[in-house]
């Protein structure tokens, strides 16, 4: 089993299925609109234009399980990340990453690579994980993490 193995819905209610990034490296963030972590939209769609001709993807979750801060429906998440970052990478319809509903996407990613002290559970918004072209986790990244301290990373899977 792999990232690939997946389907996830669209912010416009369409399945996709996640074996269309195969080959690809990804990098996978849930995403809110009210956290402190929001600007990192610049930076993820900054990763996004710079990497997405060399075969990067950049996908969002949004997720309302942290402190209620992506209250908004798939619509207005939809605008409020086009309006105010510019967003142009794929948006995913709002889902849980922790608890018995967590998107099973987000199973595999907690087990394949745990959190601090071997803890699974996602902590917060903007917890990232980096896909390699096979589809295994290479590598979970916290919340405070920058999208611009993952270019090293991707630049050594896209080297081989």
């Amino acid at each position: 089993m792999n990232a690939f193995d997946f389907q996830a819905t669209s912010l416009d209610g369409q399945p996709v299925d996640l074996a269309q990034y195969r080959g690809k490296i990804l990098l996978i963030v849930n995403t809110a609109s009210e956290c402190g972590f929001t600007p990192q939209y610049k930076g993820l769609e900054e990763l996004h234009r710079r990497y997405q001709e060399r075969g990067v993807a950049v996908l969002g979750f949004p997720c309302n399980q942290f402190g209620k801060q992506e209250p908004g429906t798939e619509a207005e998440i939809g605008a409020f990340c086009e309006k105010n970052y510019g967003v142009s990478f794929p948006m995913f319809a709002k889902i849980d990453v922790n608890g018995d509903n967590a998107h099973p996407l987000y199973k595999f990613l907690k087990g394949e690579a745990p959190g601090v002290l071997g803890t699974e559970g996602i902590k917060w918004n903007f917890t990232k994980f980096l896909i390699n072209k096979d589809g295994s986790v290479f590598k979970r990244y916290a919340p405070q993490t920058k999208p611009e301290e993952i270019t090293a990373d991707i630049d050594r899977l896209l080297a081989g």
